[in-house]
């Protein structure tokens, strides 16, 4: 029995914590746009980061400052323009922003980390964001509406606001940890995803912290692939206050593995909800491989499939082409050998070590694959190893959405 459950709520769920989003016309008029999580003390924090070589301004700021000291107190965060590529100058934007939001909220600028997301290459408007963050901090909130208008301020392509809230029991104390994320295009994280915040009220160790949201992100939002592409910008952070009064938690704590529990439950229902919503989906789809000869290999192979542009489209088009998914089996660099393969979709054998399935089991596996959800299985009979991604279909909406970005 799981030692953990969901409640509705988002990044204001856990004691002490306030965020708000605001229009700040930042790219477009009319829409939030700057987003502003706050808590009413400093808090432990831990960060895992974009793995892409070309990271954004934000991005290099952020893991400086959690380097040299992990604690924060707030997170200002922007849409519309990603503050990548954008040299010295692009660095020297997000400082003022996070020196404006110190200022603005009486706390000291080495307690500020910044997030930005959008269009690559164009300078930010710090003068915008900077006003915005102003706005926000005069709408400071906790509860229902403030979680909304937060999530919503930091969407761009997506279509909905993504957020989720769990609670534990933790030293006979009621733990409570919420978050928020955006992401539906340029998704294949390989460390979390596009933006992601995390706040508890737990007490924990700042080095246990960063080492629980590193394998809490490698189960959930490195878990996850739109399309194939990781982005300049990648960012989960999260805060821990200490407000519930706990003994803090570390290694040696012996309710370390439920709070772990929780805080993975929490970053697998924020990934999974990016999938969702992904560019143009109509598809949630979840690869699931074992019998690998490793884990690992079993991960080449899942990421294979989940990234092949003709296995995605087949999905779109309710195609079972079981050929597809084996030829990406073959080239992710895994072990596999097709005598000893078994494809199944939604339960249904497409493909069993060399015998296909007759037209009438591929016609009953096209109507399964109507569902808006379905699972892909492969078994490779070669181990014990296994892995799962989720992942979706590539739809006309996705080429439209992406071929028109920037214009």
């Amino acid at each position: 029995m799981e030692q953990w459950s969901f409640l509705d709520g988002g990044i204001t769920s856990a004691k002490g914590f306030r965020a708000a989003g605001v229009e700040a016309g930042v790219k477009y008029a009319n829409r939030r746009d700057v987003a502003l999580i706050f808590s009413e003390t400093p808090c432990v924090a831990a960060g895992v980061f974009t793995t892409n070589r070309v990271a954004a301004a934000p991005v290099v700021h952020d893991r400086a400052k959690l380097a040299a000291a992990p604690r924060a107190q707030a997170i200002a965060v922007n849409t519309g323009c990603a503050n990548a590529c954008t040299g010295p100058q692009g660095l020297a934007a997000a400082e003022a922003v996070a020196q404006a939001t110190a200022k603005e909220l009486g706390i000291a600028p080495e307690l500020v980390l910044v997030s930005s997301t959008g269009v690559i290459g164009a300078p930010l408007p710090a003068e915008r964001v900077i006003a915005g963050v102003a706005k926000a901090k005069a709408a400071l909130a906790s509860g229902p509406q403030a979680d909304e208008d937060a999530s919503r301020a930091i969407m761009t392509t997506d279509t909905r606001p993504k957020r989720a809230a769990v609670t534990c029991e933790i030293d006979g104390r009621t733990v409570t940890l919420g978050g928020m994320c955006k992401g539906a295009g340029m998704i294949e994280p390989m460390m979390a995803t596009m933006l992601a915040y995390v706040t508890t009220d737990a007490a924990v160790d700042a080095a246990w912290l960063r080492e629980a949201l590193k394998s809490a992100a490698d189960v959930s939002f490195n878990r996850v692939v739109v399309d194939g592409d990781e982005s300049t910008n990648d960012t989960l952070v999260c805060l821990a206050n200490g407000l519930v009064g706990n003994r803090p938690l570390d290694a040696a704590h012996p309710q370390a593995a439920v709070f772990l529990g929780a805080l993975k439950a929490l970053c697998a229902a924020l990934a999974k909800q990016i999938v969702m919503d992904g560019e143009g989906v109509s598809k949630f789809v979840t690869v699931r491989v074992t019998g690998a000869r490793t884990a690992g290999d079993a991960h080449l192979v899942a990421r294979a499939i989940a990234r092949s542009p003709l296995v995605k489209t087949s999905w779109f088009g309710r195609d079972p082409n079981w050929g597809r998914v084996i030829c990406a089996a073959g080239y992710s660099g895994a072990e596999v050998d097709e005598r000893k393969v078994r494809i199944l979709y939604g339960g249904v054998c497409a493909y069993d070590c060399g015998t296909v399935a007759d037209a009438a089991t591929l016609a009953a596996m096209q109507e399964l694959m109507k569902a808006r959800e379905f699972e892909v299985a492969v078994e490779l009979g070669l181990g014990s190893g296994e892995d799962t991604i989720y992942t979706c279909d590539l739809t006309f909406e996705y080429v439209k959405i992406n071929a028109e970005y920037t214009t």
